[in-house]
């Protein structure tokens, strides 16, 4: 075969090739789309509306603080020579206890020395009252006859005022001397905790000056700050012995996770916090450091710690509990009803921090929608995950044409 011939062959064969692809593109069969319309109702999550009685939970935070806090000082002048053991900071003492003793050796004598006066004035008194017997005798004698004035001076009756005011001062001055020996013995004024100690054996004291810091055990307030739309929901006590509402007291940052402390509102202070603008309200808690039940495995209150409070709200009668989340913008509530999607004006009684309590607006058993949807349409069709639907309008993908 010549080389020409090899040329010409080739370029049939090119030419055939090409024609027979033309004719293949030409005669592909097409898919034409006849109405494929296809809507799918939104997917949801539903929860059923639960109505009945519900105490909300109203969340604060603040400051320990001790409901009994002084500075004990001494009422006498001396030199300190005996301090009790537990005089210590971070000891406890208990009411009536002796903490400091300041030399009483002075006092001792000065007692010695008031009673000896009294004896004085009361040996002076009965001298006196011999003598009002003999002037009563005297005055018979003068038959009616004298003026009051001088009827008073034959009875000696100046002489024996006079005699029975010393008689009183002798007296007042041992009851002094007595409670001044009385206290030179320092002595806890409650149940306490011993902050800070300022004195040792062998310091001199004088009159006011401050032995130690002492704040009482029995009790340590809470100081928290509520808004004041939510005093009305909550109970404050009107008398100082009555118990308010119910209150956990927790630390996440320190204490195990679900461990709390128990107390009760108290008082409410009456004034408003400059920055917040939020009441301020007191919470007891009783035997805040564990000196009343010392088996008890309830962790210690520390004062100045930084806690969190949930004050148990009053009753809240025939209302919907609903996490807040599901309350959206302009109090409304989304709600599925018979596969369809309502936008229900709501009308909330009270929020906490995480429920809202509706009294109007919806009902038991209705289905509120959970999830965040991006479209929001009144009427718009819904479906949960047990009924997985699909609403077809239109045909489906119908595919025509031909081939080779």
């Amino acid at each position: 075969m010549t080389k020409k011939k090899t040329i010409i062959i080739s370029l049939a064969i090119l030419v055939a090739a090409g024609i027979i692809t033309a004719i293949i593109f030409l005669t592909e069969p097409t898919a034409n789309k006849s109405g494929a319309t296809k809507e799918t109702a939104m997917l949801v999550d539903v929860v059923k509306a639960d109505s009945g009685n519900f105490q909300p939970t109203i969340k604060a935070t603040g400051i320990i603080e001790p409901a009994r806090d002084i500075m004990l000082s001494t009422r006498v002048s001396g030199q300190i020579v005996n301090i009790a053991k537990l005089f210590t900071p971070g000891g406890f003492v208990k009411e009536g206890e002796m903490l400091v003793q300041i030399d009483p050796s002075d006092f001792r004598n000065e007692l010695l020395l008031r009673k000896s006066e009294l004896q004085q004035a009361l040996a002076d008194l009965k001298i006196e009252q011999g003598r009002q017997e003999v002037a009563e005798q005297d005055y018979e004698l003068f038959d009616d006859t004298l003026t009051s004035e001088n009827k008073s001076l034959v009875l000696r009756e100046p002489q024996l005022n006079a005699v029975e005011a010393s008689v009183t001062s002798a007296r007042a001055a041992v009851q002094q001397a007595q409670l001044n020996l009385n206290r030179s013995t320092v002595s806890a004024p409650f149940d306490a905790r011993i902050i800070t100690r300022n004195v040792n054996v062998g310091s001199q004291v004088n009159i006011g000056d401050n032995l130690a810091r002492l704040v009482g055990t029995n009790n340590f307030w809470l100081s928290v700050t509520i808004p004041l739309d939510k005093l009305p929901f909550i109970s404050i006590p009107d008398e100082i012995d009555e118990k308010g509402a119910k209150v956990k007291i927790k630390n996440p940052s320190s204490w195990p996770e679900g461990e709390y402390r128990e107390g009760y509102l108290f008082q409410m202070v009456g004034t408003m916090e400059e920055e917040t603008r939020m009441a301020r309200v007191l919470i007891r808690i009783p035997d805040p450091l564990n000196t009343e039940n010392k088996k008890s495995d309830k962790p210690e209150i520390i004062i100045g710690s930084f806690l969190e409070a949930e004050i148990t709200g009053d009753l809240l009668e025939g209302v919907v509990k609903l996490d807040r989340a599901y309350v959206r913008e302009d109090e409304t509530v989304w709600v599925m009803k018979e596969g369809k999607l309502e936008i229900r004006k709501v009308n909330v009684t009270f929020f906490d921090a995480n429920y809202a309590y509706i009294n109007d607006g919806i009902h038991q058993g209705d289905k509120i929608v959970t999830t965040n949807l991006a479209t929001i349409t009144e009427g718009a069709e819904l479906r949960t995950q047990s009924k997985d639907s699909v609403t077809n309008k239109d045909s489906e993908l119908q595919n025509t044409g031909g081939g080779l």
